[in-house]
């Protein structure tokens, strides 16, 4: 975030040395970055009218190699200052030039395509292990991220039997992690804007000797600072509903990769929750024709 910073003090400094075209880029963007932001450089162009090479210019005036990588400061800039009110205005250009359907799937495609690029492999595999030798297994995931987080603790749990979901409820949170020690695992999962009690879970994991597991955007995510490994994932979206379409997918892999490993177990388990569920009816029989 210092870094971020940093940018906006170079954009009021370079200022007064920039052309006609390019002092309008800058105020642009000093008083609208959340929209800048997610705006090409045509359209950032446009916007304040120049020409797309002025707005690539401009980056370069700013030390950058190309627009993208401006853009891609202020995108870090945003994600902990982006308020829900101002995620809703950015939904109105977000979807302007063509259907809500189509945005948000190429959105979440796209944010499905960075992943893959940013996973580390060896990683991944690595955290597969430390699952299954872990004495516990914590998840924790507030806020939007709780969906996640329920979600892996529930088919974790068909696979394992150690596996606990953290929770606001009747106890604190700090409370249900009371056990935690060395031979434990937390899985920590937030996106933008991160959850301050995520992050204090994580720090207090840390200080109790866990391995610490974090599912977040970006290395320099606050929940990766106390984390031992850190999976990445996209959960960029112009809205004021977070794209959680990669992070899943990404838990769908660590889910099937520790039941690859544990086959022999959950082929018993299953089959035993098969008997239990036609006993009871949790699944309907009857055909939806």
């Amino acid at each position: 975030m210092e870094e971020n910073f940093d940018l906006m003090k170079s954009i009021q400094a370079k200022f007064q040395k920039l052309s006609k075209g390019q002092k309008l880029i800058a105020e642009y963007i000093l008083k609208h970055y959340d929209k800048a932001a997610f705006m090409t450089a045509a359209k950032l162009g446009d916007s304040v009218g120049v020409s797309e090479s002025t707005v690539v210019r401009f980056a370069n005036e700013l030390g950058f190699d190309g627009y993208p990588e401006l853009q891609k400061s202020l995108q870090e800039l945003i994600k902990t200052r982006l308020t829900t009110v101002q995620r809703i205005e950015l939904s109105k250009d977000y979807m302007n030039d063509e259907s809500v359907v189509r945005g948000v799937l190429k959105a979440d495609m796209e944010n499905v395509r960075a992943t893959l690029e940013k996973i580390d492999v060896k990683v991944f595999d690595e955290i597969v292990e430390k699952l299954l030798s872990a004495r516990r297994i914590y998840i924790i995931g507030l806020r939007s991220s709780s969906t996640l987080a329920e979600f892996l603790g529930f088919y974790l749990n068909l696979i394992l039997d150690n596996v606990r979901v953290v929770t606001y409820g009747v106890s604190d949170l700090f409370e249900q992690l009371l056990r935690l020690g060395d031979k434990d695992l937390i899985i920590g999962i937030g996106f933008p804007r991160y959850a301050s009690g995520t992050v204090e879970a994580l720090n207090y994991a840390k200080r109790s000797g866990a391995t610490v597991i974090a599912l977040t955007d970006s290395l320099v995510s606050p929940l990766a600072n106390d984390a031992d490994y850190t999976l990445l994932a996209q959960s960029n979206m112009a809205s004021f509903v977070d794209s959680l379409v990669a992070p899943l997918s990404v838990i769908n892999a660590l889910l099937i990769a520790v039941g690859l490993k544990e086959k022999t177990k959950i082929f018993d388990s299953f089959e035993k929750l098969e008997h239990i569920w036609n006993e009871h009816k949790v699944y309907t029989d009857r055909n939806t024709d």
